[in-house]
C-alpha cells in the first residue's frame, strides 16, 4: 500500500512510519522542514514539504494514496497563548481531513486522545462516553473539537477511523512523561502529585493500533488504544523499582490544589512558565481513564503489560 502521513517526525508518528516501512508499505510524509527529517529519509519515507494550513501541500499529500494517517498534533500544558492549539489541532485537522475527502482517500485514521473526555473522575469510560463540561486545558478542548470535526466528516462520507491513545510512553519519548521517567532512572526525585491517573500504553503498541485501525477499523467509529490505568506517581515508582533508584517525591493532593488556586490568581497578573501554570496543576490531578476493550475485540489490539514496557524503556535509557 501507499500511505500518507502527518506527524511522522513525532513520537508516535515516527514509530508508525517505521512499522509501515518494515511491513513493505510506501510512505509519504508531510514535513515542515525536510532537513530535520533525516531519520525518515533513512527509512525510505518520501518527504513532502508543507504545513497543515497549505491546501496545495495537503492536496499533493493525499492524491494517489491508499490511506492517510493524520497523527500530527499540538500538545502543551500551561501555555499562555492557546491559539496554536486551535490552529494545529482544530483547523489543521479540518484542513487535512477535508483534503482527504476532496481527493477521495479510501481510508483515513485520525489520532485523537482519551483527553477529549477531560477528567473522568476515577471512572474508566468507553467510546460511548461524552464529556459536556469545561475542559481542564486548551489541549483537551482543542482535541475534543477536532474529534467532533472527524465525526462530522464521517457523517458526510469520509471513511475515517478514530483512535484515542492515553499516555504514550517508551524509548525516545522527550515529552513530560519521558523526561520524568529518565529523571527517575538517573536517580532523580521529581515532585509528582499523589493524585492524577493515566492509561499507560507503549509507543510500539499504539503505533500498531494505528495500523490495525487502518486495516480493520469501522469508518465512523472510535477506538481507545489504552493500556493499564495507573496513577502517574505509581507508574514512576514502578520505574524506580526496576531501575533500583529512590523514585519520585510525592506531593499531597491538597497542596497541589492550593497551589493551582494560587497560580490561577497569579497568572492573571504575570506570565508563568508552563510547568508552573494553574492549567498544568489542574491536569496533574485529573484521571484520564479509558478502556481498550473495543479495540481488543474489533481490531485484535492488545497492549503489553506495564512492567514489560517499563523494563524495555529503562533498558533503552541505560543503553543511551
Amino acid at each position: 500500500m501507499r500511505y500518507a502521513m502527518t506527524g511522522a517526525t513525532g513520537f508516535v508518528g515516527g514509530a508508525l512510519a517505521r512499522q509501515l516501512r518494515e511491513a513493505g508499505h510506501e510512505v509519504v510524509a508531510l514535513v515542515r522542514d525536510p532537513a530535520r527529517a533525516t531519520a525518515l529519509t533513512e527509512l525510505g519515507v518520501e518527504l513532502r514539504p508543507g504545513d497543515l494550513d497549505s491546501t496545495a501541500a495537503l492536496d499533493a499529500l493525499t492524491t494517489g494514496v491508499d490511506g492517510l494517517f493524520h497523527v500530527a498534533g499540538w500538545y502543551r500544558l500551561g501555555e499562555r497563548d492557546g491559539s496554536v492549539g486551535d490552529r494545529v489541532n482544530v483547523e489543521g485537522t479540518r484542513n487535512v481531513l477535508l483534503a482527504a475527502l476532496r481527493n477521495r482517500v479510501r481510508r483515513v485514521v485520525y489520532t485523537s486522545t482519551v483527553a477529549v473526555n477531560s477528567d473522568t473522575q476515577e471512572q474508566v469510560v468507553d467510546e460511548t462516553y461524552r464529556f459536556t463540561g469545561t475542559h481542564l486545558s486548551n489541549y483537551d478542548r482543542t482535541k475534543a473539537e477536532a474529534h467532533d470535526i472527524a465525526l462530522d466528516l464521517a457523517r458526510e462520507g469520509l471513511p475515517v477511523v478514530i483512535v484515542q491513545p492515553g499516555l504514550v510512553y517508551g524509548p525516545g519519548d522527550t515529552a513530560q512523561t519521558g523526561q520524568l521517567i529518565a529523571q527517575v532512572v538517573r536517580g532523580g526525585r521529581p515532585l509528582v502529585p499523589a493524585a492524577g491517573g493515566v492509561c499507560w500504553a507503549h509507543v510500539e503498541d499504539v503505533a500498531r493500533g494505528h495500523v490495525l485501525a487502518m486495516e480493520r477499523g469501522e469508518p465512523g467509529r472510535s477506538y481507545m488504544l489504552t493500556g493499564p490505568h495507573l496513577r502517574l506517581v505509581d507508574g514512576l515508582k514502578q520505574v524506580a523499582a526496576i531501575a533500583g533508584t529512590k523514585g519520585p517525591r510525592v506531593l499531597p493532593e491538597r497542596a497541589v490544589r492550593a497551589t493551582a488556586r494560587a497560580l490561577g490568581a497569579a497568572e492573571k497578573v504575570v506570565p508563568l512558565p508552563p510547568g508552573y501554570a494553574a492549567e498544568t496543576m489542574r491536569a496533574s490531578l485529573a484521571t484520564y481513564y479509558g478502556t481498550s476493550l473495543k479495540a481488543q475485540s474489533e481490531l485484535g489490539w492488545t497492549p503489553r503489560p506495564l512492567d514489560q514496557g517499563l523494563r524495555e524503556t529503562v533498558d533503552a535509557l541505560r543503553r543511551g
